[in-house]
């Protein structure tokens, strides 16, 4: 019982904060032997044709924001191509994209789910790179330089840009607890990318080579990560590029983030089921050590390991001797009763920011459960199914 608490207490910990420990360790040994990785220096002659790919699914509200965004974005003249799918919308979003004629605009009545319209996008794309991003995002100026200065390396196949959340002052635990969770991750990505390669890539901002694109099923969740990792299981590396960033605002409450991170969890699992070749270690090195740690782990074992922990340490707490458990115990029920007060606080409007990140930690890992549940019965659509934003 001891050593199975142990064990479960160890793997808690590395997946949270072991593994963004060693691999700050691995990359800074790295930069010792072979210096630290650098973006390519290319000029604007020789950057690759490009294709900026926006799904736009009942987006009246944002996409006049998005047009403009994305008309002010900075590449070479004659080598950005835009192409808006708005398949299934039934407001006005096509009808304003229309009147754009320096965007080229893919639409059809039916509605068949996110992948279905970007596949049909991607045939449409010519050019040696394409960039995905959403409809609600916002990019920063030279994002597009920044991503496809990459591909002068031939060793890579994908480029993910960095997910900024906006976080207001007064900011609810949903708002907090997934800016710092992706600030988190954010390093995280630095980290994984500067090693070997980041581990998948967020539909907020990622692109890829035309040549390397695989179609996946049109029932995938987490098309985004399928689609980035197919590349990286080609042997080719994902970069991660902080110098170009999606910016959205946060989720409208802590059911909007609920929903969307059950989604995730639901698509985790499908993906660790569908990607078990990368669960070779021997076969893919680096790229498994990494996914494993920063993906697998979070998706599957780490959450029962935190109820397993906790029940053990009941158990071992009311052992003879046993004033190690009994502390580990206190500081267990300490941290979960932080969380509930910060559920209750935030019922009532009440906010308190020491509490956001207990309660969050906790939110993540109910998600696990309620998406694991939700893949096992089919009941996870992989129809467009936006969580409303602020």
């Amino acid at each position: 019982m001891k050593t199975l608490f142990w064990l479960s207490i160890f793997i808690i910990v590395y997946t949270y904060l072991g593994y963004g420990l060693i691999l700050y360790v691995l990359v800074k040994i790295r930069r010792i032997f072979k210096g630290k990785r650098k973006p390519p220096l290319v000029s604007n002659e020789i950057l690759p044709d490009c294709t900026l790919v926006v799904a736009a699914y009942n987006e009246e509200g944002f996409i006049t924001e998005k047009i403009t965004d994305t008309l002010a974005l900075n590449y070479p003249e004659g080598k950005l191509q835009l192409l808006f799918v708005t398949d299934g919308s039934n407001d006005k979003t096509p009808e304003i994209i229309r009147g754009y004629p320096q965007i080229k605009l893919l639409h059809e009545d039916s509605r068949n789910g996110k992948i279905a319209a970007v596949h049909r996008a991607v045939k449409q794309v010519n050019t040696e790179v394409i960039v995905f991003t959403d409809a609600n995002t916002f990019l920063n100026k030279d994002a597009l330089i920044n991503i496809c200065r990459h591909y002068a390396d031939p060793k890579v196949g994908a480029v993910a840009g960095e997910k900024r959340v906006l976080v207001d002052k007064q900011a609810d635990a949903s708002a907090a607890g997934e800016g710092f969770y992706w600030k988190y991750e954010s390093a995280l990505k630095k980290w994984d990318s500067e090693l070997y390669s980041v581990v998948g890539a967020a539909g907020e901002l990622f692109s890829v080579r035309r040549d390397l694109y695989q179609p996946v099923s049109e029932d995938s969740i987490l098309d985004d990560f399928m689609i980035s990792m197919r590349i990286a299981e080609q042997g080719y590396r994902i970069i991660y590029e902080p110098d170009a960033y999606a910016t959205e605002t946060a989720s409208a409450n802590v059911t909007e983030e609920l929903k969307r991170k059950v989604r995730i969890a639901a698509g985790g699992i499908q993906s660790v089921i569908w990607l078990k070749n990368l669960l070779n270690i021997l076969k893919y090195g680096t790229l498994s050590f990494q996914y494993i740690s920063h993906r697998v782990l979070r998706w599957t074992i780490t959450p029962f390991l935190l109820v397993l922990a906790f029940i053990l340490n009941i158990l071992l707490a009311f052992q003879p001797d046993s004033i190690v458990y009994q502390l580990m115990f206190a500081a267990q029920c300490l941290f979960y009763i932080l969380a509930s007060i910060g559920f209750f606080l935030e019922q009532r409007q009440l906010r308190v920011k020491a509490l956001f990140i207990p309660y969050y930690f906790c939110v993540m890992n109910y998600a696990v459960f309620a998406g694991l549940l939700r893949y096992f019965r089919k009941k996870q659509s992989s129809s467009w199914e936006k969580a409303q934003r602020k």
